[in-house]
């Protein structure tokens, strides 16, 4: 071997070496630097929350800007490496400056404090009690003394996950009478109705309408019929007042036969003139302001086939074909 061969052989040694030297220094630099605690004289716990959908690149964005990691980039190459990124959590959690990347990556896995429980707009108090009783562990049948059907407003809830049952109800109806606002109930009382009223008949619509553009039409044809003294004869009064179906499992009954309208109950808008005595369900935002902008219509009947589709009718004949026809 030539000297040239040799010293060609000795540099690429060379530059092996410092390459895999500059690969440990960089490990250690990303181990003990970048994934470090940024204050280790400041363990004093904060709140810090990661909301429903947040990204992991989110998640390292928003803890770098509240100065409980060094770097992004690091604290996202654990999460990648180390697999836990797809296992951060939603909620409330108590993180310090002084906590490393490890330990705060693991804190945003298994250390929530509070739990998010997701509650849907036209459930009655039986379904939100079920759902609380599964997330949270609530007693149902302490939440249903103590809950006012109509008016547990259905929202994403950021809780204690040891709340009780009164509190729970307490929060939903806090946040009901904040969104049922002043002037809401003004625009309700302007179409004729009583604040109370207005909620009944919008428990209605959110179980007879599927979309804010069909909400409003049906809430200004029941408020037609009511005002003409018409009976409403909306199929969710007859549901409420059927119950829970066994073999369907669920608290709606899916289709409805002629015997079921005929169910005797104070609550069955097919029997008896005018809104139930009662809200069936909780209603959504959409829907208490459907009810306040209702508006005059020429028509006394709506029909919704499967594919979500409505059709409006003026005479009960005309009603009768839409049925016939997209049935």
């Amino acid at each position: 071997m030539t000297p040239k061969h040799t010293n060609n052989k000795i540099k690429r040694l060379l530059f092996l070496l410092l390459f895999v030297a500059a690969i440990f220094l960089g490990l250690r630099m990303y181990q003990n630097h970048l994934l470090s605690a940024p204050d280790l004289s400041n363990s004093k716990k904060t709140l810090f929350v990661i909301s429903l959908g947040t990204s992991t690149s989110e998640v390292a964005d928003k803890l770098k800007k509240e100065n409980f990691i060094r770097s992004v980039a690091a604290f996202k190459l654990l999460a990648s490496q180390t697999g836990q990124g797809s296992k951060i959590q939603a909620g409330d959690f108590k993180l310090s400056p002084s906590m490393s990347s490890a330990e705060i990556l693991k804190e945003l896995t298994v250390g929530v404090v509070d739990k998010w429980v997701t509650l849907i707009e036209g459930w009655r108090v039986e379904e939100v009690a079920d759902k609380l009783n599964k997330d949270l562990g609530i007693d149902p049948d302490q939440f249903l003394k103590v809950a006012k059907e109509g008016y547990m407003f259905p929202d994403t809830y950021l809780v204690d996950p040891k709340i009780s049952a009164s509190d729970m109800a307490g929060l939903m109806q806090l946040t009901f009478n904040q969104r049922y606002t002043d002037e809401l109930k003004s625009q309700i009382k302007d179409q004729g109705l009583t604040v109370e009223q207005g909620v009944i008949l919008a428990s209605i619509v959110e179980r007879e309408g599927r979309s804010d553009k069909v909400r409003i039409e049906v809430a200004s044809i029941l408020l037609k019929r009511f005002q003409i003294k018409m009976k409403l004869d909306a199929d969710a009064t007859v549901q409420y007042a059927l119950g829970y179906q066994k073999d369907e499992k669920s608290w709606w009954k899916k289709s409805l036969t002629y015997d079921d309208l005929k169910v005797v109950s104070k609550y069955n808008t097919y029997l008896n003139p005018g809104l139930p005595p009662a809200p069936i369900s909780n209603p959504s935002l959409s829907s208490l302001k459907a009810v306040a902008s209702a508006h005059e219509t020429p028509y006394l009947y709506y029909f919704h086939d499967t594919k979500g589709n409505s059709y409006y009718a003026t005479t009960l004949e005309e009603h009768n074909e839409n049925a016939a026809k997209y049935r």
